[in-house]
C-alpha cells in the first residue's frame, strides 16, 4: 500500500495525521503544499481535494479527506498501536474530546478564517484575541475530561486520537501567546506526548519548508 501526505507545515489538520500515521509505524510520502502561496486552491490538487484544503491521503491513488475520518480509517485499517479504546463508551468520550478541537476550536481558527477577519480590516490585535477566545473555550471544556481520564496521555495511559489533536493545537496556542496556565492537565499531556519519539518526529520543524 503506497500511502502519499499532501501536508502543511504548520497547519493542524495535516499535523494530526502524521502523528497517527507515525504512531501506526507507517512509511509514507510527504508532499508539502504552500498554503501562504495558495497550492491549494491549484486545478491539480482540487481534483484530488474538492475543499481545497489540507490534509489529503492518497491511498494508491485513491484520495482521503478529513483528518478525524483519515485518522479513524488508519485505526481501522491498521489496528496495531490503537487510537481509539476498546470499550464503546470510551471510544465515545475519546471521539468528544477530538471534536472539541475539530470542530470548536480549529475551525474558527484557521487560515481561511484568519485572512477573512484581515480582509474584514480587523487588526491583528484583535485577530489574535479572537483566536485566543476560542481556544480558552475549548479548552476550558476540554482540560476536565483530560484530568479525569488521563493517565499520562490524554486518555489513558498510551498515545491515541486525542493526543492526535492535542499536540498540533497546543502548538497553535503556544504560536500565538495563549496563556495556557489555567489548563495544567492540557500542558501536562502535551508535554508528556511531545516526548514521544513518534509523535516529536511529526514536529512542524521536521516537515520541509512549504
Amino acid at each position: 500500500m503506497k500511502l502519499v501526505l499532501h501536508s502543511a507545515k504548520r497547519a493542524s489538520a495535516p499535523y494530526r495525521v502524521r502523528i497517527g500515521l507515525n504512531l501506526k509505524g507507517l512509511a509514507f510520502e510527504l508532499r508539502p503544499v504552500d498554503l501562504v502561496a495558495n497550492a491549494h486552491q491549484d486545478d491539480a490538487y482540487r481534483a484530488l481535494n474538492a475543499q481545497a484544503l489540507v490534509p489529503t491521503l492518497e491511498v494508491d491513488g485513491r484520495p482521503l479527506t478529513q483528518s478525524l475520518a483519515i485518522l479513524e480509517w488508519l485505526d481501522e485499517t491498521f489496528p496495531d498501536h490503537p487510537l481509539l479504546p476498546t470499550s464503546a463508551f470510551d471510544r465515545a468520550t475519546v471521539r468528544a474530546m477530538a471534536e472539541i478541537i475539530a470542530c470548536d476550536i480549529h475551525p474558527l481558527n484557521n487560515l481561511r478564517i484568519l485572512r477573512q477577519l484581515t480582509a474584514l480590516e480587523i487588526d491583528e490585535p484583535a485577530r489574535n484575541a479572537w483566536v485566543a477566545r476560542w481556544i480558552r473555550d475549548g479548552f476550558a471544556a476540554l482540560e476536565p475530561m483530560i484530568a479525569q481520564h488521563g493517565r499520562g496521555y490524554a486518555f489513558g495511559d498510551a498515545p491515541g486520537l486525542v493526543d492526535c489533536l492535542l499536540v498540533p493545537q497546543v502548538f497553535n496556542a503556544n504560536r500565538f501567546n495563549v496563556d495556557l496556565s489555567p489548563f495544567p492537565a492540557i500542558e501536562a499531556a502535551a508535554a508528556h506526548a511531545r516526548a514521544h519519539p513518534a509523535i516529536a518526529a511529526a514536529h512542524p520543524d521536521h516537515h520541509p519548508e512549504r
